[in-house]
């Protein structure tokens, strides 16, 4: 592959990686909903004046807002291209966080928070894969959607103790102006550094770097042929069990990000922000290394093993979050290891969409497979706090995750593997074609 073609795709891989870096504030709301709540407890002038089963909406909004925004966002980036995409999803960001930074308004919140920075969310993100993936060859699709995306986990490693750091010294006000103008500028900025390859461009795969690129340009009309629209993926029915599937993992690890600050309070106190930022290693990690892993072994047997890991820590995590005596050193590795599983799901899912229905309609095919995320992830949450605050505990939310977990894990049988399919059918094509 020529040196200034794999530098491009580095360097577009590394501004939609950093977009996500931005983006990835969605995380890092239980900060911000503990001090809503603390200003609620406390009082006073100027004082949120919410009702405690609503403190979850507007992040819960957000995700569904973010999800079906995906494919109209999606449909941006496959025709106008990813710059002018993710432009206006810094934009909107930044707008949104800049219009809550101006009141304590519950409508206002959601509207800012849930509305506006979950659009700008989806057309930020929906920019930053597809033009990393195109620079690349199929072989790589796991490792390259990984990477881009583990920027989206990874935010809350610095945005967590940033956000400790501001709500103590400017408030929750300034904090989310701060954040407002932050990220409209640096999303603005990268966008410029989204490219889309050129007309007729074919990433060369490892068989075509030892000389066998007749022979491989032959083959790659095996995935010509998966190029599906968006009707043609809702008619088939992988897509709905994928559709499943991802709103259970999705789902599932919602349920904790958004309230791991408050369940991590008792034992860490106001270093709950700490678990926030491990998780999030956890979620970047899982992106990674689910991508890597799924290349090697396939997309279905990697999403099995991830479901079942994740049952059993979402069951483990009933004796420890209800134990008053719990160290923190095992809530936080708990943490981490849900993130990581959680992770895998923004790696795994799209590039599911890609091995089955190709790159040219990817932006809005993912876009619609996306919308499990946003169900899953607001049914979840929406339905976490409300058995914390009828019951005053997490136990029955992690059962409940468990068990669906379970049920997927058993489901992920039931598909294909065609990236498994594709590659000995080009491989029988490569001895067929070779001296």
């Amino acid at each position: 592959m020529d040196d200034s073609i794999v530098n491009r795709g580095k360097i577009v891989t590394a501004a939609g990686t950093g977009i996500n870096l931005a983006l990835g504030v969605l995380y890092t709301w239980s900060i911000f909903k503990g001090a809503i709540r603390q200003s609620i407890e406390t009082g006073g002038a100027g004082a949120f004046t919410w009702n405690m089963e609503a403190l979850n909406d507007p992040y819960a909004v957000c995700c569904l807002v973010f999800a079906f925004m995906m494919i109209v966002a999606g449909r941006c980036q496959d025709t106008v291209g990813p710059r002018l995409t993710a432009t206006i999803g810094g934009v909107l960001v930044g707008a949104g966080f800049i219009w809550i930074s101006q009141t304590t308004s519950y409508l206002a919140w959601v509207l800012g928070f849930g509305v506006l920075v979950g659009t700008g969310i989806a057309f930020g993100y929906s920019s930053a894969t597809p033009p990393a993936l195109k620079w690349f060859p199929p072989s790589q699709t796991g490792r390259i959607a990984g990477i881009v995306v583990a920027g989206f986990g990874l935010a809350s490693v610095y945005i967590a103790p940033l956000a400790k750091y501001l709500l103590d010294v400017w408030g929750l006000e300034g904090a989310m102006l701060f954040f407002g103008i932050a990220f409209l500028v640096i999303v603005s900025l990268l966008a410029l550094l989204l490219r889309n390859p050129p007309a007729g461009f074919v990433p060369q795969s490892f068989e075509e770097r030892r000389g066998q690129s007749e022979a491989c340009r032959k083959a790659r009309t095996t995935f010509e042929d998966l190029d599906l629209s968006p009707q043609e993926v809702l008619r088939t029915p992988t897509f709905w069990l994928l559709w499943l599937l991802y709103f259970i993992g999705a789902g599932a690890g919602l349920m904790v990000i958004g309230s791991v600050a408050g369940i991590a309070k008792k034992s860490l106190g106001s270093s709950a922000f700490v678990a926030v930022a491990l998780l999030a290693v956890g979620n970047a990690g899982g992106r990674v290394a689910a991508g890597l892993l799924s290349d090697r072994i396939g997309r279905a047997k990697t999403l099995a093993g991830m479901f079942l890991f994740q049952a059993l820590l979402m069951f483990a995590a009933v004796p420890i979050v209800g134990s008053n005596t719990t160290g923190p050193l095992l809530l936080v590795t708990l943490a981490t290891l849900i993130g990581f599983n959680y992770g895998s799901n923004l790696a795994l899912f799209p590039s599911f969409a890609k091995d089955m229905w190709g790159i040219r309609n990817f932006g809005v095919n993912y876009g619609i497979l996306f919308t499990a995320w946003g169900v899953g992830g607001f049914v979840m949450s929406r339905a976490s706090q409300w058995l914390s605050a009828s019951t005053g505990s997490f136990s029955n939310s992690f059962l409940t995750a468990g068990a669906l977990l379970l049920a997927g894990a058993c489901l992920t049988l039931l598909i294909k593997d065609h990236k498994a399919t594709l590659r000995r059918r080009i491989a029988r094509q490569l001895a067929a074609q070779t001296p």
